[in-house]
């Protein structure tokens, strides 16, 4: 293949048919999908079998590249919570009849199509198609090539699910991993109407730079959590420790942990029983350094300035100590990629003025920032994180997968 733009038309073509679909189509459509995942659970996991054996276990991709039993039963799950959320498109946002007897609306209506860069995350390719089906868009799927066979094998699930429905393959159209077609993607502005980039930074910054096409950043999270000298230690142990350990290797997962002076010889022994039992790197300040030195935890190194608002994606961690609120917010601002912040307290004056100040898509008071997700929130799914504050902010979710349309009715009204 040496042009990916036919098939870019192709999927113009059949965003149109995508379009013409009804809501309870729609929903149909994705409770149909859902059941060919559920009934596909073995060729899904052999096809990724396939692509974990190319990849190295220790690589921190590798969790997001694992498609178990219980998480191919959460995509189905998901494709049924999202055919059950209210059909965005078709809204009457604004309605005015004019003194010339124009009748003027503002509709909600799809973007078109929705193009999609991601890395390793083959779970991905079933939130977008069904977040973009649900809302009326087609969509262009350009996954990593770690994902390779495990993309193929949930494309071609989706594409039987629309060939019940009468709906052109290309509606979910999967592109050839070569980075060449990249770049002929990020300049198809003539088929595709936004491009969503989600993975490191790397990808992000590399969409930036080279799309002509309008740009939605996701994925890059360079999260923090202070603890501050009120906090219930206890909570907070647990909740550093679940929002570093459970899924590492994703954007919601703490990179630096930024504690009070007054209480670092307190508070920093708690977290090393469970940093010992996932072998968790501790990159740490002066101060904190001291106290784990004294404690003799072995994995164990101090920080350099560049391992202060690195998203470590590993069972790493960074410690930082400060002296107040007023240096943790400091620290945040000059280090954070505005994903997700905490602040653990029981100083509700501290809560609301951090809650207040922190410039992030999502913050929390005493809770793990684990929970900055589509369906945490309660929106089926997501295609990613949203770190930027143009069109979406946070989860990017079906109700932000429309723009809006103006329709004027008249009756051989004039303008001279």
């Amino acid at each position: 293949m040496t042009s990916i733009l036919p098939l870019l038309q192709k999927t113009q073509q059949a965003a149109a048919t995508v379009r013409r679909l009804s809501d309870a189509q729609k929903s149909q459509l994705l409770n149909y999908l859902a059941e060919i995942v559920e009934q596909s659970k073995a060729l899904i996991m052999s096809e990724n079998q396939k692509d974990l054996d190319l990849m190295d276990k220790a690589d921190a991709k590798y969790d997001r590249l694992l498609l178990n039993e219980n998480r191919i039963q959460g995509l189905a799950d998901s494709l049924r919570e999202v055919a059950l959320l209210p059909d965005p498109t078709g809204e009457i946002l604004v309605e005015r009849n004019l003194t010339n007897g124009l009748i003027i609306k503002k509709i909600a209506v799809p973007m078109g199509v929705v193009g999609v860069i991601y890395e390793s995350r083959p779970n991905v390719t079933i939130d977008v198609a069904s977040l973009c089906l649900r809302s009326g868009n087609a969509c262009v799927l350009k996954g990593g090539k770690e994902a390779h066979f495990s993309n193929q094998c949930l494309v071609s699930l989706i594409h039987q699910a629309l060939n019940q429905f009468g709906i052109p393959n290309e509606a979910v159209l999967l592109l050839p991993t070569d980075r060449k077609f990249t770049e002929e993607l990020l300049k198809a502005t003539r088929f595709v109407d936004i491009i969503i980039p989600r993975g490191s930074d790397a990808l992000i910054q590399f969409v930036r730079k080279n799309s002509l096409i309008p740009t939605i950043e996701t994925g890059a999270g360079v999260v923090h959590t202070y603890v501050e000298s009120s906090a219930d230690l206890e909570k907070a142990k647990e909740i550093i420790v679940n929002a570093r350990v459970s899924r590492p290797s994703v954007c919601n997962s703490l990179d630096c942990a930024i504690v009070d002076e007054a209480i670092i010889e307190q508070f920093l022994p708690l977290l090393v029983e469970d940093f010992n039992k996932w072998n968790v790197e501790v990159y740490a300040d002066d101060s904190s350094y001291a106290v784990f030195e004294k404690i003799g935890y072995e994995k164990l190194h101090k920080a350099q300035e560049e391992d202060f608002g690195k998203e470590w994606l590993d069972y790493k961690i960074s410690i930082k100590t400060v002296k107040n609120i007023g240096e943790a917010l400091a620290h945040i601002q000059a280090f954070s990629s505005r994903h997700s912040e905490a602040i653990l307290t029981k100083n509700q004056v501290f809560a609301e003025r951090f809650l207040s100040e922190v410039d992030a898509a999502a913050v929390y008071h005493n809770a793990s920032t684990r929970f900055t997700d589509g369906g945490q929130f309660g929106l089926g799914a997501e295609i990613g994180i949203s770190t930027q504050k143009l069109h979406a902010r946070g989860p990017f979710a079906l109700e932000k997968l429309v723009t809006e349309k103006w329709v004027v009715l008249g009756d051989g009204q004039v303008r001279w």
